[in-house]
């Protein structure tokens, strides 16, 4: 599933071809993807000019000059490509090719066509009315942004403190900390040598101040974001090479660490993780 920085890279490639740009059309090739489109999806969207494209954990948020918002969630298997539209004009235009599994088309006055394509069609589309942005259910009880200064040793020792769950399971928790899926936790918990089953209440005090477990899994998880994000590209945003996950049994990467990769599972999901230099 992508994660926050299959997101962000993903808005960074679509941002020059909607941001400032006018919808001129809506082509929908099916009535739902997850759920059911919104009700007069097409004739919401038809028209609008694209304000800003931002993110919020793995949601895309399309500020709309109507005051409306469109939030849009990859789910499994989502993505976008950008192609040069055909037609200058009209409802009907088609992008450049076309794949059974490009389920919406969003024909741009930039001259672009935005295509959403989900062959397993966990993904999500939504129209939220002005002002409801905060209030809707998938981004109500999101914690804060990893990459923003409002994550910190401070705000993570914080969300765990008295925590029984493991250390995996809290960084899962969305109201912990937003966007940060299975893999790259598992990532920024090698960074900062913890092991993966301890409890999440090691990383905070009684009184919850941060732990110096706390400062180094804040800094690691900015660090693996940052990385993967920068490594993105435009053709391929999932290839990225990991530090543990999916390597079972091959050589931990750091410096001086004899171990070998290991796997576990935690909350029905894959955790790896290196025996040796995560404590």
């Amino acid at each position: 599933m992508p994660e926050l920085p299959e997101v962000e890279s993903v808005r960074r490639r679509i941002s020059p071809a909607m941001v400032r740009a006018r919808i001129k059309a809506v082509d929908l090739r099916r009535p739902d993807l997850r759920r059911p489109f919104p009700r007069h999806f097409v004739k919401r969207l038809t028209g609008e000019t694209i304000v800003a494209l931002t993110r919020r954990a793995k949601y895309l948020l399309a500020s709309l000059s109507s005051g409306e918002t469109l939030l849009m969630h990859l789910g499994m298997s989502g993505w976008f490509r950008v192609v040069r539209d055909r037609a200058t004009a009209g409802v009907g235009a088609r992008p450049a090719t076309i794949d059974p599994h490009d389920h919406v088309v969003f024909h741009m006055s930039s001259g672009k066509a935005v295509v959403f394509n989900d062959p397993r069609r966990f993904g999500v589309m939504d129209l939220v009315p002005a002002g409801a942005l905060q209030e809707h259910p998938s981004l109500s009880r999101l914690g804060p942004e990893p990459l923003s200064d409002d994550f910190d040793a401070a705000a993570l020792a914080q969300a765990c403190r008295g925590k029984k769950t493991s250390l995996k399971a809290a960084l899962l928790d969305q109201r912990v900390v937003a966007g940060l899926g299975n893999i790259y936790a598992s990532e920024a918990l090698h960074v900062a040598g913890l092991s993966p089953g301890r409890p999440a209440s090691i990383l905070a005090t009684p009184a919850g101040a941060p732990r110096e477990a706390a400062y180094r899994l804040a800094a690691a998880i900015k660090h693996v974001l940052e990385n993967a994000i920068s490594r993105r590209s435009e053709d391929n945003y999932r290839a990225s090479p990991f530090l543990v996950y999916d390597r079972l049994d091959e050589p931990c990467l750091k410096k001086r660490c004899s171990g070998s990769i290991r796997r576990r599972t935690q909350g029905g999901r894959s955790t790896f993780y290196c025996p040796v230099c995560q404590q």
